[in-house]
């Protein structure tokens, strides 16, 4: 029986393993079709060719929505930024979405009520209701939109004066949905962590959404930064509030009804990223709950399509990524020191030869793919370098709570849409000119559950996995534990610093 049972952790283990490698080689084939695509006129055309468009004669009407809750720290200062925009005054409507329970409210009605007396078309929005969250806020305040055209930007971010004339001359083309713009940083300097967070952005941006719009693949809007066209929103059967993240949800079903999105890499959108372990996870399990959702709502109906076997794989992977922590955790958690102790009971100790590779391929690709988004940005190869530990370990972080989001999101575990809260705070701004008006900071608590207990106890476990190898002199194990230990610990800590700095 003990036989039987070795063989099978092993078995289980490997299993487990070769899943996060396929998950791993996915990134590592965006790094290699990054490349191809730049190598290649063809695909350098079709890219030139995404910022030469035919001009409209005449300039459409605009919409600009900025959605807000509870946003006390930062709402004027959008506000503001988004009256600087370079657009025709007669063709540009502002409307602040507010769904706001706090003293927020009472802010921006002020402002708003003041830019009016002085000639902006701008709106006050306000739900006495959270209906459909941020989906349903953008849904109702449609109902009031002039424009033909919707440009969304969160609280947080800062677009620069053209971002409009930028993207509005793509809908000459009647085909044309979306135009969805890269994220740049307001606060990368803060800290550690908001490093690291910007390494991983510019990958998404630079590498996925990039490779994906330039081979003909599905790619989603990122939820702001971007603008629509109402009549594609109607027709993909509007905002639905039926997944945490609204805008991957949209994205698909306009493409899956035939509409065409553009990305355009050079427009970047400044934006303040999360300075905390708290808010930093809250937003990621959001993010990671409502992509599973998307993925079980959708991705039979992709399959189903009259879509390439190419866009179906794609569209797989980058519905079902998450899952790759919650397959990491159940190795790492319930399979790793018991897969050592069937090695050992089996007599076989070679086969952690094939345990190097494997967790190389799986780590080291993530890496690699990290560090690819700052080179194709033209950004410092040193500070990614740098960065690399750092997010290794902060891979192993988010391990528990993405894990925790997409099984949530399989057992139909309702919940609200819980925005990131934001301080307001810039720090050093890169990728934009634009003046930063300055708001006091005030802090907002983050509402996600405790896991602070599990992910210590974790951390515990695997420095008695890094003895356990010491003991027995597995040296090529030792690392990993190590690594293990320190992610999960790291993450305890910084989550738990975060409460209590809040409580104070």
């Amino acid at each position: 029986m003990e036989i039987i049972l070795s063989w099978a952790v092993l078995g289980l283990h490997y299993a487990l393993l070769l899943v996060l490698c396929f998950f791993g080689l996915h990134r590592l084939s965006m790094v290699f079709r990054s490349g191809y695509y730049r190598s290649k006129s063809k695909f350098k055309s079709k890219l030139n060719a995404a910022q030469t468009v035919q001009e409209f004669e005449t300039l459409p009407a605009v919409t600009v929505q900025i959605p807000v809750f509870n946003e006390r720290n930062v709402a004027l200062r959008i506000i503001d930024q988004a009256t600087q925009l370079d657009y025709p005054a007669a063709l540009l409507q502002i409307q602040v979405v507010d769904d706001s329970t706090d003293e927020t409210a009472d802010i921006i009605r002020a402002r708003v009520d003041q830019l009016r007396a002085q000639g902006v078309n701008i709106e006050h929005v306000h739900r006495e209701n959270r209906q459909g969250f941020k989906a349903g806020a953008l849904r109702d305040a449609m109902a009031h939109a002039s424009g033909e055209f919707i440009a969304i930007f969160d609280a947080d971010f800062i677009p620069n004066t053209d971002f409009l004339m930028q993207t509005v001359h793509h809908f000459s083309d009647p085909e044309v949905a979306m135009v969805q713009g890269r994220w740049g940083h307001l606060n990368i300097n803060s800290n550690r962590l908001t490093k690291c967070q910007a390494v991983m952005l510019d990958s998404h941006f630079a590498l996925e959404q990039q490779v994906r719009y330039q081979g003909g693949m599905l790619f989603n809007f990122n939820g702001t930064a971007g603008i629509w066209r109402v009549s594609a929103i109607v027709d993909a059967g509007h905002w639905s509030a039926d997944t945490l993240t609204e805008d991957l949800d949209l994205s698909y079903r306009a493409q899956l009804k035939g509409w065409k999105l553009i990305y355009r890499n050079d427009i970047v959108c400044p934006a303040e990223l999360p300075a905390d372990m708290r808010a930093f996870k809250s937003q990621q399990h959001r993010w990671a709950k409502g992509g599973v959702q998307v993925m079980k709502k959708l991705l039979g109906t992709v399959w189903r399509s009259n879509f390439s076997i190419a866009k179906k794989l794609e569209s797989t992977f980058h519905l079902s990524n998450n899952f790759a922590y919650f397959v990491m955790l159940v190795d790492t958690l319930f399979l790793l020191i018991p897969s050592l102790i069937a090695r050992e009971y089996l007599q076989m100790p070679f086969v952690f030869w094939l345990d190097i590779p494997l967790l190389m391929l799986a780590s080291g690709s993530h890496l690699i793919y990290l560090f690819y988004g700052q080179v194709a940005l033209g950004k410092a190869k040193l500070n990614a370098l740098i960065n690399l530990p750092f997010l290794l370990l902060l891979g192993i972080c988010l391990a528990f709570n993405n894990a925790r989001a997409a099984l949530e999101a399989l057992a139909n575990q309702e919940s609200e849409f819980v925005r990131t809260p934001k301080s307001g705070e810039t720090g050093k701004t890169i990728d934009t000119d634009t003046p930063q008006p300055s708001t006091p900071f005030k802090k907002y608590k983050t509402h996600l559950p405790s896991s602070e207990g599990v992910e210590l106890a974790s951390g515990l476990a695997f420095f008695y996995g890094a003895v356990w190898s010491l003991e027995r002199e597995s040296w090529l194990m030792l690392p990993f534990f190590i690594l293990l230990g320190l992610g999960f610990s790291l993450s305890a800590w910084s989550s738990l610093r975060s409460r209590i700095k809040l409580k104070l």
